[in-house]
């Protein structure tokens, strides 16, 4: 059995990497999402276990205190964080399983799952991802500032990752991003039964 991997994913707000993804699951449904848990309510048109686990307070805590988490945060007084036992059943079958998570929970995550490899969706240019964050129509002038503040500290921190695609042209992003998962697939290390 081929060994399995954890793709990590990510980008700043407006990078498009949502849609890169949805894409992405169309032409390789194979790959599995992980889903996160969550201690906050669930939003309008968010459905349970679609993208989120919600949970209360209390059994996100016991998560952390039974190290059932490969990465957590607490984020305007809720946790959000990624359950070890779903990632580590995929790899473990030979599976592979993305997760989308922000640059401080991937650097977590890579010290504790190290069968994995990063990939961080970039915009191809700051002012296009200004135009994305206005074009919206979602957000106040505030708030898009902010984004576009904490999207320039992670830009900074693409260096940390394996694979940087940048988003100007859709398909071409979820061509190359196929693409990386493609060859990892091939990597020597990861097919030591086709060797043996």
């Amino acid at each position: 059995m081929n060994k399995g991997s954890l793709i990590i994913i990510s980008g700043p707000s407006g990078s498009g990497k949502d849609t890169v993804l949805k894409r992405l699951f169309i032409k390789m449904p194979e790959l599995e999402f992980s889903i996160s848990s969550v201690s906050r309510a669930m939003r309008e048109g968010e459905v349970e276990g679609e993208k989120y686990n919600f949970i209360s307070r209390e059994q996100f805590e016991q998560m952390i205190n039974d190290n059932a988490l490969l990465e957590y945060n607490e984020y305007c007084g809720n946790y959000y964080g990624t359950p070890k036992a779903p990632v580590e059943r995929c790899i473990a079958s030979g599976g592979e399983i993305i997760l989308e998570v922000d640059v401080n929970g991937a650097a977590n995550v890579r010290k504790n799952c190290p069968d994995n490899f990063s990939v961080f969706i970039a915009p191809p240019s700051f002012e296009v991802l200004r135009n994305r964050l206005t074009n919206r129509g979602t957000e106040t002038a505030d708030v898009i500032e902010s984004r576009l503040a904490r999207a320039k500290e992670e830009m900074v921190r693409a260096k940390e990752y394996d694979y940087v695609v940048v988003n100007d042209d859709l398909d071409t992003a979820v061509q190359e991003l196929a693409g990386i998962i493609l060859a990892e697939r091939h990597r020597v290390d990861r097919n030591g039964d086709i060797l043996d």
